[in-house]
């Protein structure tokens, strides 16, 4: 029987999960709010903040699972990509209670992570499969030939999708994290108005000159009529969405037709938005795809994706050591 711990904290959440022979029992996530007065994650209130989180959060999800750490045959942790000092915080606690009980440390991939986070559940892709992952630092193609094989068919040249999200939701002075709210804005709003699309070759993506175009946008509304925001939210939310969502699709279309694969998933923090998620299930329906969308609780940072993917490297024996240290730009 394995029965692993699962760390993450690799941006301001804080989260431990108990995955049992492959399922998870238990998922507990501390989110850190205080950032929201910054407008963005400040890397030193986060690092802070996790040292105050994680052994209660250790403990409420050891204590949920009806889990004693002494039966715990494995610790794993993200050991990146992510913010340094928050990655630390984690990496540290996990060697230490790794080293304690005598028990195999496993490091785990965060975006890696994201995508096998689809095994937490049914329906589960078979293999090969793609998946899209999307966040506030990451957009991305992957192509998933078996759970420890994976290859980058495209990716971000600058901003990731979730930032776009974001920044656009402050220039309209929205709070941090601006993404949820757009989308809700956007539900109630029409996609009236036109973003540039960038022009990028291949799979990979840019979304710096769509953030300005939509800034460029704004200005010029904003000169004529000093409330046209307030006055046009919804409609602005709902075209920006339109735009990023439209973007993501049409290259995800682009790498099915070049790999000649179809069974496709999204996952990542965006993979929550209720737009990419329904535009996901037309394109499906469209192109003869077996879709697949992570339940709500695996899209955001979370350790429970962490465990599903520790729990693959447990069975292939491919444990971390003592002298691991966290990669703030590991790559898959």
């Amino acid at each position: 029987m394995s029965i692993i711990l699962a760390i993450e904290s690799s941006c301001d959440d804080t989260s431990a999960a108990i995955i049992v022979d492959g399922t998870v029992i238990s998922n507990v996530t501390a989110t850190q709010t205080i950032h929201e007065q910054y407008g963005g994650v400040v890397p030193e209130v986060a690092s802070r903040k996790h040292q105050i989180n994680i052994i209660p959060v250790v403990k409420a999800a050891l204590d949920n699972a009806k889990i004693d750490k002494t039966e715990l045959t494995a610790i794993a942790v993200t050991k990146g990509p992510g913010l340094l000092g928050s990655l630390i915080v984690g990496v540290s606690f996990a060697k230490s209670l790794s080293l304690s009980l005598g028990i195999p440390l496993i490091d785990v991939n965060h975006m890696k992570a994201h995508i096998l986070a689809h095994f937490a559940e049914e329906p589960k892709p078979s293999f090969p499969f793609l998946c899209l992952t999307v966040s506030g630092g990451h957009t991305q193609i992957v192509k998933i030939t078996a759970p420890l094989e994976m290859e980058i068919l495209g990716t971000t040249i600058d901003d990731a999708a979730g930032e776009a999200f974001d920044k656009s939701g402050k220039i309209m002075g929205l709070k941090y994290p601006a993404g949820p709210e757009i989308d809700k804005l956007a539900q109630k709003g029409n996609a009236i108005y036109k973003f540039a699309e960038p022009k990028v070759d291949g799979l990979n993506f840019s979304f710096s000159g769509l953030k300005t175009s939509i800034l460029y946008f704004l200005k010029a509304q904003l000169k004529e009529d000093s409330q046209f925001i307030d006055k046009n939210l919804n409609d602005i939310c709902a075209s920006i969405q339109y735009q990023i969502v439209y973007i993501l699709i049409k290259k995800l279309k682009q790498a099915a037709l070049e790999t000649g694969i179809n069974q496709i998933s999204i996952a990542g923090g965006v993979s929550a938005n209720s737009g990419l998620r329904k535009a996901l299930i037309e394109a499906g329906k469209e192109n003869g795809w077996k879709t697949y969308i992570p339940a709500f609780q695996y899209c955001t940072d979370n350790a429970g994706m962490i465990a599903v993917a520790a729990e693959f490297s447990y069975k292939e024996k491919d444990f971390s050591n003592l002298n691991m240290v966290p990669e703030a730009r590991l790559k898959i």
